[in-house]
Order: structure tokens, then C-alpha cells, then sequence
């Protein structure tokens, strides 16, 4: 590990010597392609993954094969399963894929633990990642619970630009909802000329009245 590998992780440049020490000295660099699984439901937790570039996205599949996306792992991020595993010594409750090539820090389950037992610094590190990542999930369960659909695809749609490449399928997966469903809505957006609908690709027309639709 070099000190630049710590750039994304402020807070780890500010450990106390000894563990500064024992954290250079056992974390490792490893880059991982685009679509591995570094994770499944059930699977037991070997390492803390802190990603230093690139993107992981952790995910629930129920039994009848839908999906939800539960939060994404970028640059300077742990990931909160991960932590709660390691903490709990439990297995993983969703699957983690990356989804383009990701360079990450990937430190032992057993380093880990000696940190968080013998630094402050380090354990307000992932004390603060974790409270905040809980907070996403929270803010994702009211919304999947109490939001209406056309609300949240309307606010999805205005954050992601003019040309959207992407399938109803996978806007099901990130908003927690059927194919069926999010299908059903774009069609009625595309009937107020707000969208207009192509094979894999969805051309956003009218951004202002989508944010006006989804209160941002």
C-alpha cells in the first residue's frame, strides 16, 4: 500500500502511529473487473473493502426474483453490510457486484477488528460511515413504503440527464418496484410528451415538469 491509496480516506491518514502502522501493513490493493460478485446473500464476510475507485452495487433479490438496489459503494465508502458482518460476525443479507473495474483496500476480517478495538480514529471512521449509510437506507425504505411510483420515477428520470440509456427492468430494480409498474408510468409520461420511449433508451423531453412532478 502507498499513501496514496489513502487519498479517498482522509481520516485514515490521521491514525495514531501504531495503527497507522498495522494498517500499511496489512491492507492490500486489489482491483477487481466489471460484474464480479465480491459478495452473496448468505455468504460469510472475509475483509473490510474500502473502494478507492469505481462503483459497487449491493442489492436484494427476493424469492420471486425482484430486486431492489439498496445503496452503491463509491470512491472513499466502506460498505455498510460489510461492517455490520465483521461487527456481528453474521453473513451477508444482499449481494454486493461491482459494476465497472474497482480498485479497492481490502483488509483482513481479524485487522479489522483489532483497529476497531484499539483506535479512536479508526473507529469513528466506520462509526460515521455506518450511522450515515443508515440513514440512506431509512430515507430508501419510507420512500419504497410510502412513495408513490410516478413521484419517484419522475425524480429519477430528471436526475439522470436528457438521454437515458436503460432498460424498464433495471429503473424496476432501482426503485424497488416492478417492470410492470414503471412500464405502465412511462407510458403515461410519454402519453403527456414529458418522455418519449425507444428500444433500451428513454429521451427525457420535458426535465422541469418531471422535477416539478417530484417536488426538487
Amino acid at each position: 500500500m502507498t499513501p496514496g491509496d489513502l487519498a479517498a480516506f482522509p481520516a485514515l491518514t490521521k491514525l495514531d502511529g501504531e495503527s497507522a502502522r498495522l494498517l500499511d501493513q496489512s491492507a492490500r490493493v486489489v482491483t477487481f473487473p466489471a460484474g464480479t460478485v465480491l459478495f452473496s446473500d448468505g455468504s460469510e464476510c472475509p475483509a473490510f473493502v474500502l473502494v478507492i475507485d469505481g462503483s459497487i452495487r449491493v442489492q436484494k433479490v427476493a424469492e420471486n426474483g425482484r430486486e431492489i438496489v439498496l445503496y452503491r459503494v463509491e470512491r472513499g465508502q466502506s460498505c455498510v453490510l460489510t461492517t455490520n458482518c465483521l461487527i456481528a460476525n453474521d453473513v451477508y443479507s444482499a449481494e454486493g457486484i461491482t459494476e465497472n473495474p474497482v480498485t479497492a483496500l481490502v483488509l483482513p476480517a481479524g485487522i479489522f477488528r483489532q483497529l476497531l478495538a484499539r483506535s479512536e480514529g479508526f473507529r469513528d471512521f466506520v462509526l460515521s460511515a455506518y450511522a450515515t449509510r443508515i440513514t440512506d437506507l431509512l430515507m430508501l425504505i419510507e420512500e419504497v413504503a410510502f412513495g408513490r411510483v410516478d413521484v419517484r420515477l419522475a425524480g429519477w428520470l430528471a436526475a439522470h440527464g436528457r438521454e437515458i440509456k436503460i432498460t424498464h427492468q433495471e429503473i424496476a430494480v432501482e426503485l424497488g418496484t416492478a417492470r410492470e409498474v414503471v412500464s405502465r408510468q412511462l407510458k403515461e409520461f410519454e402519453r403527456r410528451g414529458l418522455v418519449t420511449l425507444h428500444r433500451g433508451r428513454i429521451e427525457v423531453l420535458d426535465p422541469a415538469t418531471l422535477r416539478g412532478l417530484a417536488n426538487i
